[in-house]
């Protein structure tokens, strides 16, 4: 009998599936000899060595077969695909898998494809996924730029994975005119060609609304509401008092960005007049009360629930509630009363919550201010709006917010700088600049009010034992941990310890990044260790905020959680009959892995439209050269990051060399010619191509390190495999 690690050698190493027959021909195993050889086998599938595959085939439980059905799950920071095996037993985690870019005549493949991939074992562990056709969930639906021509049309997709371009017969152009966005369906393909129907226009690719249009259609943002959900916000009333708390003396104020039009929460701050309490504060944030208007079950619900949120581009915003709510009833404009659900909390000299107190009320903000605002009036530069407001509004405000960021600093968050871009837009709709946006204390104040009113509604559903929606971030992944540690010593920083995975050690480290030569770089890698946030009813705590429980409760304007916690609320403190209702708790799962989803498609879709603007932006001054950083590392090039706009684009490895590139994912580094671009190298590059219709912009490498590129000295190479044909760079 071969031993246990001779059978899994031997199950590893064979070119095929094998199962017990030809384990037991390669070994000679008879009689006695094939019944121990059953038992050993049974005992390494129980103990996870191995896993099935196929009717009697076996692999290791951390490998994958030859050819095998993937799934794309996910799209990382660098643009590259990545996805799992459909089919995976056991409670380990699959190996990753690495989708190469498709070949000719395979559709570009999307988050929730399923493929049938050729994978091949990468020496730094994983798997690159050569896609040989695509399977079921196949994406029939095409957005791309029609070009006219003599005999019908071509689309060009505007995914930029998509190689081929689409042909469309006269008859099926439904009258397209050269450079307009169409919404088109795939026809059977045949012959070589693949042809395909235009079913809707959008507009000129040269509109400066097009951009967010392609982003809306590419990733599915529902933009039409049914009829039933539009017939029940035009019959939506204001609200009188009735049974309401009046909050109507309070001096509630929203604080809100330029360009906001929904305001669906208002704050206010006093000092406690507890003598117990001295120098503590009372808080009140107040929140719009859509679940009287949106009922579950109800068209406005379905249309609320399928969305799942607002999307936010930098020219529009598709809203998950019709403007009659989202934009009138809903939103708490100054001077009008507004159906609210409001939380008192009273806080201590530090900024600790001593107890909180919801009520169902009616209120009346008495100013809509902005961050800039606030924030002048807080330095001294007060205007004739928050003038008469400084005493009794914004500096009780401001005293609140330093008690609540120091018991934010003492608890520990995650404080993660990564500045947000702003597009700005001319009157005519093209893009004027394109710069970090401001980040003020008002921001802070708004965001502190808010997480304290989100813990009090998770700690009020969870005592009364109503179903919650979560807000959950777990804890870091241990590997996820390492390959930063991993990064942090190979540019020189020290890393946390192994088993300080707390948000103040990431905290030390990211204070030690603001000294170095990377410290942008440093926080962008610390966020790619971390776990996404999601929701969930059953509770994991809130890592990057250091809360033990937290939940979504102030923006039902624009999330469907948040009105699920609101729902909950009324229905846990007797607030009225539009609550959730007892059929909930049961597909509340379900619903959290659907919201979730929704917000990951949003997220997505408002990254492509801001990275089209930048690509729109810059496409006129394609040959000018701009300094940036490489931000991330593939095996088909290096991502590059622009320090003006925060543009990113790809240096193909095609143009680095002529030798056979290595990536070294331990290293975050690809080596061509015994050269080794890093993550975090400062370059300078050449925009050599800015596609409008795809986003994607590609550079030419014109210096590394502050020195010109074809000047750089190869070093020792670092490749670990046996050397590829070795070449002069061009």
């Amino acid at each position: 009998m071969p031993s246990r690690d001779e059978l899994l050698r031997y199950i590893e190493e064979s070119p095929s599936l094998v199962g017990k027959r030809e384990i037991a021909r390669a070994f000679g195993l008879k009689g006695d000899a094939r019944t121990e050889l059953k038992r050993v086998l049974r005992e390494l599938k129980e103990d996870g060595a191995v896993r099935r595959a196929g009717k009697r085939g076996l692999h290791p439980a951390s490998a994958l077969p030859a050819t095998c059905v993937i799934e794309i799950h996910d799209i990382d920071v660098d643009g590259e695909l990545k996805a799992r095996p459909a089919a995976w037993e056991g409670d380990a985690e699959p190996p990753p898998i690495a989708v190469a870019p498709t070949a000719r005549g395979v559709p570009a493949l999307g988050v929730g494809d399923r493929a049938l991939a050729r994978l091949r074992k990468l020496p730094e562990g994983g798997y690159e996924a050569s896609v040989i056709r695509l399977l079921e969930g196949r994406r029939d639906e095409v957005i791309g730029v029609f070009e006219a021509r003599a005999e019908g049309g071509v689309i060009r997709p505007t995914d930029r994975r998509a190689r081929e371009p689409l042909m469309v017969r006269p008859t099926d152009r439904l009258k397209a005119e050269d450079g307009e966005i169409v919404v088109a369906e795939r026809l059977p393909q045949s012959g070589y060609q693949p042809h395909a129907r235009v079913r809707e226009r959008l507009g000129h690719i040269g509109s400066p609304r097009a951009v967010s249009l392609i982003a809306i259609h590419t990733h599915g943002i529902p933009t039409r509401f049914s009829d039933s959900a539009l017939s029940e916000a035009r019959a939506a009333r204001p609200i009188l008092l009735g049974e309401r708390t009046d909050l109507r003396g309070i001096s509630l104020v929203t604080i809100d960005g330029e360009d906001a039009r929904d305001f669906d929460d208002a704050v206010f701050a006093e000092a406690d007049s507890d003598a117990e309490n001295r120098g503590g504060h009372h808080v009140v944030v107040a929140i719009a009360d859509v679940a009287h208007y949106v009922r579950a079950g109800g068209g406005l619900d379905r249309d609320a629930r399928t969305r799942g949120n607002s999307v936010y581009f930098p020219d529009r915003v598709v809203p998950m509630l019709p403007e009659q709510l989202s934009n009138e009833l809903c939103s708490l404009k100054p001077g009008e009363p507004r159906a609210c659900l409001a939380v008192h909390l009273w806080l201590d000299a530090h900024g600790q919550k001593r107890r909180h107190h919801f009520v169902r009320g009616l209120m009346q903000s008495r100013a809509r201010l902005t961050y800039g605002q606030v924030q002048n009036a807080a330095d001294g530069r007060a205007d004739d709006i928050t003038a008469p407001l400084l005493k009794d509004v914004i500096e009780p405000l401001y005293a609140a917010f330093h008690a609540l960021w120091e018991a934010r600093r003492k608890r520990g968050t995650l404080e993660l700088d990564l500045p947000e871009r702003k597009v700005s837009f001319k009157p005519d709709g093209t893009i004027a600049t394109i710069e970090p946006a401001p980040r003020h204390d008002s921001h802070r104040l708004i965001e502190e009010m808010m997480i304290a009113a989100n813990v009090a509604a998770a700690e009020t559903l969870e005592g009364a034992g109503a179903p919650c929606m979560y807000r959950i971030h777990d804890r870091p992944d241990v590997a996820k941990l390492e390959s930063l540690r991993g990064f942090l010593k190979e540019i020189g920083l020290k890393p946390p310890r192994r088993d300080a995975s707390t948000p103040h050690a990431f905290n030390e480290v990211i204070a030690r990044a603001a000294q170095s030569k990377h410290p942008h770089l440093i926080n962008l890698m610390i966020l790619r260790s971390q776990a996404q946030a999601e929701y969930n009813p059953r509770n994991l705590g809130h890592f990057g905020l250091g809360l033990k429980r937290y939940a979504h409760f102030t923006s039902p304007i624009r999330r469907y959680a948040d009105l699920l916690v609101h729902r909950g609320l009324i229905g846990a403190l007797g607030f009225g009959d539009d609550g959730l209702g007892a059929e909930a708790r049961a597909g509340f799962a379900k619903l959290g892995q659907h919201i979730s989803s929704t917000e990951r498609r949003a997220q997505l879709a408002e990254r492509d439209s801001l990275d089209r603007h930048t690509t729109a932006f810059l496409a006129e001054r394609v040959g000018a050269a701009f300094a940036g950083r490489i931000e991330g590392v593939t095996r088909f090039g290096v991502f590059v990051t622009l320090d003006d706009t925060g543009a990113s684009g790809l240096v193909p490895a095609s143009t680095l060399g002529a030798g056979r590139p290595y990536h070294d994912a331990e290293r975050h580094s690809l080596e061509i010619d015994g050269v080794e671009l890093r993550l975090g190298a400062r370059v300078r590059v050449r925009l050599a191509e800015a596609d409008i219709v795809t986003g994607g912009m590609v550079f030419a490498l014109l210096e590394l390190d502050d020195k010109p590129f074809d000047a750089v000295e190869s070093v020792r190479p670092i490749r670990r495999g046996p050397p590829g044909p070795r070449g002069r760079r061009r």
